[in-house]
């Protein structure tokens, strides 16, 4: 990723705590337009905090965070609400509705937040469910689709309002290797056919390299190091490469 490219979002030195567990303790990342960033970490790391904190969804206790130049931590939910339509945010059980359709499901955002008229809803969530590689599946419903299908239907859903950031929270988990993969394939297509900036948090490597630009690796609530995939897998810190190995023995402490 050129470094001219401008800064999209940028977080500075987050903290936030639940009860007597402090989660992010001074994280601090900068992620650049069209860039793939991916926040590696162990379970219970705080990497869904941090991007729950991005999209407006967490209010930390104390740090910034910056969209596009704009400082977001402390706007009214009315200003939070119009930053968010910049986002859209694959999560990481679907979180599809299961009373609604396939094509309700991608067309939700558009409900809430268009005056589109229910065809017109229709023929854009038929549209970006093409994209994701799915085909007449529009009058299912979830309960009729497979682990792989209902992560390319959330996914439809998150790039429906056309947004310029794709947050992905554990992509892979609870499918195949072989979707997987597959979702891995749609996550670079996304950026390279929507020209979209994107954070991924995963705790699978193999994912990880395939789909970043360059990895960050959140250790203790804090952001130890960020570099490309090769630079990650190269990295003389014993701690990245404990992660990036697998290995179970020394020093990383699972918070």
């Amino acid at each position: 990723m050129d470094k001219e490219f401008p800064i999209k979002i940028r977080v500075v030195n987050l903290h936030k705590s639940f009860g007597g567990n402090r989660v992010l303790r001074g994280c601090d990342l900068e992620v650049r337009q069209g860039e793939s960033m991916v926040v590696i970490g162990g379970s219970g790391s705080g990497k869904t905090v941090l991007i729950k904190c991005i999209i407006g969804l967490i209010r930390p206790d104390e740090g910034e965070i910056y969209v596009d130049g704009l400082e977001i931590t402390q706007l009214k939910e009315r200003e939070m609400n119009e930053v968010r339509k910049k986002f859209g945010m694959l999560f990481q059980g679907g979180a599809l509705f299961d009373s609604l359709r396939v094509w309700e499901n991608v067309g939700f955002g558009l409900v809430q937040h268009t005056q589109l008229s229910e065809e017109e809803i229709r023929k854009i969530a038929t549209e970006k469910l093409r994209l994701v590689g799915l085909k007449d599946i529009e009058d299912r419903m979830p309960a009729e689709l497979s682990g792989g299908m209902r992560k390319r239907v959330s996914l439809a859903r998150a790039i429906a309002m056309e947004p310029e950031i794709l947050l992905y929270d554990e992509p892979t988990t609870g499918i195949d290797p072989i979707m997987a993969d597959a979702i891995n394939d749609l996550i670079i297509q996304m950026r390279e056919k929507l020209n979209v900036t994107s954070i991924a948090i995963t705790h699978d490597m193999k994912s990880a390299y395939k789909i970043a630009d360059r990895i960050a690796m959140l250790y203790q609530g804090k952001i130890i190091e960020v570099g490309t995939p090769h630079e990650i897998k190269g990295s003389p810190n014993p701690i990245v490469q404990q992660f990036v190995q697998g290995k179970s023995e020394g020093p990383i402490q699972i918070l």
